[in-house]
């Protein structure tokens, strides 16, 4: 797991009939947080990325009773289904999850069908519709592919919102098997003064493998979460799906840039460094002598036991 040392950012999910309240508290340590729950947090930053899934099934085994709050806890990644209504994609994450049943963005309809499940507001519905079509242009442009869905509900402040994307990629020339998912939290805070409050909350989670002859099986695979919180203001020509956006498109370029060239390029340049394709380095008589003497010496010095 990638975060900058020293800070900790723990997601506390409030669910109150299906409806997600997010938030996401910096704090020192984790010790507040609940034993086992600080345990398996810090088992799975230190777990292979590529197998969230499967790490966190075996924790859920281990404690049953904390499987709410680690689901709520670990970003897991996106699952795709089909509306039955308008046979769309659409992304499933615990944000439009009530129970058993999954809410669609674009029927807005309980899949599972689900009687009483929490539905957004007719004008916060409105602006869900807008922002699905505006999301899904800029997926196609950004991505070529993929599937996108956005999710709001309602707050008493404000109202917040949940944009992911997934991309798959399968076959392809240099990855065999890769995929990108990126899930971006929005907590909107209305000030009253034609302004408002804008929590960004963005988790990249990038899988990458190859298989080749000249490099074997490789897996590359990372989560990267950043914060942003900007106040912006509220108007016709700046509406809050603009201000979100482009808070988003930054965000996304940001950290797309700082995992190319950060972490991918830095990964290379220390395998570079350990290994190299073209053989082996000639070692001379001296260096030899010298090495053997050294070793000869280590072990004269070791205590023999008893």
């Amino acid at each position: 797991l990638w975060v900058q040392p020293g800070e900790r950012f723990v997601q506390d999910c409030r669910r109150d009939r299906g409806r997600s309240v997010h938030s996401r508290t910096r704090i020192g340590t984790m010790a507040s947080a609940p034993d086992p729950i600080t345990s398996s947090l810090s088992i799975m930053r230190r777990m292979p990325p590529n197998k969230i899934e499967q790490n966190l099934s075996g924790l859920l085994n281990l404690i049953p009773d904390q499987t709410d709050e680690l689901l709520q806890r670990v970003d897991q990644p996106l699952e795709e289904a089909t509306c039955s209504v308008t046979k769309k994609k659409y992304l499933l994450c615990d944000y439009n999850r009530d129970g058993d049943s999954y809410r669609s963005p674009w029927s807005n309809a309980y899949e599972p069908a689900l009687d009483d499940g929490f539905q957004p507001s007719d004008a916060l519905r409105a602006m869900e519709v807008d922002a699905n079509t505006l999301y899904d242009s800029y997926r196609e442009q950004y991505y070529e592919g993929g599937v996108s869905s956005v999710y709001l509900w309602d707050l008493d402040t404000g109202f917040a919102g949940c944009f992911l994307v997934k991309k798959t990629v399968q076959g392809h020339a240099f990855v065999s098997d890769g995929g990108w998912d990126s899930i971006h939290v929005v907590e909107v805070t209305e000030k009253g003064d034609g302004k408002a409050t804008y929590k960004l909350t963005s988790t990249l989670m990038l899988t990458m493998g190859v298989q080749k002859a000249s490099v074997g099986d490789s897996n590359l695979s990372g989560c990267m979460t950043k914060q942003k919180e900007l106040t912006l203001p509220v108007t016709e020509v700046k509406p809050h799906i603009v201000n979100i956006g482009s808070m988003i498109e930054d965000m996304e370029i940001d950290m797309r840039s700082n995992m190319d060239n950060l972490y991918i390029q830095k990964t290379r340049e220390i395998v570079n460094s350990m290994r190299r394709v073209t053989g082996a380095p000639k070692q001379g008589q001296n260096f030899t002598a010298n090495l053997n003497a050294a070793v000869a010496a280590h072990g004269a010095s070791r205590k023999v036991d008893g």
